[in-house]
C-alpha cells in the first residue's frame, strides 16, 4: 500500500511540473499572410462631371402691344415654327384703315413732292407733311406687327394661352416659343478649376432620358464671378442638337477636361481608412517582408484603382489583402 501511495504522489509531481512548463513555454506568434501590388505611375484625365438642366438657347413670348380681339390661332403647342411664320391674326379694322390711308398719303406725298420741286410749296410745310407721311408709315408697320404675330426665331411652341376668337387681355402671352438648336446648359464648377476652364472648350454630356447617347457641346460663356455660397462659378454650355432630340428641362451630366496628370496609381484595395478621421493610409512591402506604415493623399477614383497624389513612389509593393492584421513593422507571408 504505502509504495502504491509514493508511486502515485510521483506521478502527480510529474504531471505539475509539465503544466508548469507549458505555462512559462513563450507563444508561437502568426506571420499574417498577405498579398501584394506593384504601384505604377501614368497619365490620369482630369474630367469631372456635373448635373445640370438643358434649357432653351432663348424663350420668346408672343405678344401684341394692346389689347384686341384674336382673330385666327395658326399653331399649337409642340408645333415646330420657323422665324417669320404667321402664328396668329388680331383684328385687322385698325391696320385695314391705316393702310387705306397710307395709300393716300403715298399719292400725297407725291404730288407736294412735285410741287415743292416746282417751288409750289414753302421748304417748310412740305417737311412738315413729309414728317406725317414717315410717322403714319412707322405706325402701319407697328401695326402689321402687331396684328400679325410672327415667330422670331425657329423652334418649339410651348404654350398657347388663348383660343380664336378671344378677348386678348394682356395677361399672358398669346404664345411661348421655346429655341432648341442649339441647347444651353448653365454648370456650376468648383472655384478651384476656374483657371482651367477656356472659352470654346469641348465638353461632352448624357441625358438620362435618352440612355447610351453621348452628346458634344463646347463652353460659350464663363461667368466672372464666384458664388460665395457655394464657391463655385458658372459657365454656359452650348450644344448644337441639330436633330432636336435634347429638349428643355432634360436632366443631363455634363463632363468637363481639364487636361491630365501624370500620377501614381494603386488598386482601391490598398487603402485603408483611419477610423475616426478621414486619413487614408497604405501598407507598403519591404525589403525584409515586413511592413511600413504610409499615409497617403488620394486623388481621382478610377473604376477599381486610386490616383495618389503624394505619399507613394512609383515601384512600391502595396498590401491589398490581409491589412486587418498588420501594424508597422509586423513581418509578414506574401501568398
Amino acid at each position: 500500500m504505502k509504495k502504491s501511495i509514493l508511486f502515485l504522489a510521483a506521478l502527480a509531481a510529474a504531471a505539475c511540473a509539465n503544466q508548469g512548463a507549458n505555462q512559462t513555454a513563450a507563444p508561437e506568434e502568426t506571420v499574417p499572410n498577405v498579398e501584394v501590388a506593384q504601384a505604377v505611375s501614368r497619365d490620369v484625365a482630369q474630367d469631372n462631371t456635373y448635373a445640370s438642366t438643358i434649357q432653351a438657347y432663348a424663350v420668346n413670348n408672343i405678344a401684341p402691344q394692346t389689347a384686341g380681339r384674336i382673330r385666327k390661332i395658326n399653331v399649337e403647342v409642340g408645333d415646330f415654327v420657323t422665324k417669320g411664320q404667321i402664328l396668329a391674326e388680331m383684328d385687322r379694322l385698325q391696320l385695314d384703315q391705316t393702310e387705306l390711308q397710307v395709300q393716300n398719303d403715298d399719292i400725297e406725298y407725291e404730288r407736294l413732292k412735285g410741287l415743292y420741286k416746282e417751288g409750289g410749296v414753302s421748304q417748310s410745310d412740305f417737311e412738315t407733311a413729309e414728317l406725317g407721311y414717315k410717322l403714319r408709315k412707322a405706325n402701319l408697320a407697328n401695326l402689321r406687327e402687331n396684328t400679325i404675330l410672327r415667330s422670331p426665331i425657329n423652334g418649339f411652341v410651348s404654350a398657347r394661352n388663348f383660343d380664336t376668337g378671344d378677348l386678348f387681355s394682356m395677361s399672358a402671352p398669346l404664345f411661348t416659343v421655346q429655341q432648341v438648336t442649339p441647347v444651353k446648359l448653365l454648370v456650376g464648377i468648383s472655384e478651384s478649376e476656374y483657371t482651367k476652364v477656356k472659352k470654346g472648350q469641348a465638353v461632352t454630356l448624357t441625358v438620362d432620358a435618352i440612355p447610351g447617347q453621348t452628346f458634344n457641346g463646347k463652353i460659350e460663356r464663363i461667368y466672372p464671378t464666384i458664388d460665395p455660397a457655394t464657391h463655385t462659378f458658372k459657365v454656359e454650355v452650348n450644344v448644337p442638337n441639330t436633330d432636336r432630340v435634347l429638349r428643355p428641362g432634360m436632366y443631363a451630366r455634363v463632363t468637363v477636361n481639364f487636361g491630365v496628370r501624370h500620377s501614381v496609381i494603386v488598386p482601391d484595395q490598398a487603402l485603408v481608412k483611419q477610423e475616426g478621421t478621414g486619413t487614408r493610409f497604405i501598407f507598403v512591402l519591404k525589403d525584409d517582408n515586413t511592413v511600413s506604415y504610409l499615409p497617403v493623399t488620394i486623388g481621382r477614383h478610377m473604376g477599381q484603382e486610386y490616383e495618389i497624389l503624394s505619399g507613394l513612389e512609383e515601384g512600391a509593393r502595396v498590401v491589398v489583402k490581409g491589412q486587418a492584421l498588420l501594424r508597422e513593422g509586423v513581418k509578414v507571408n506574401v501568398l
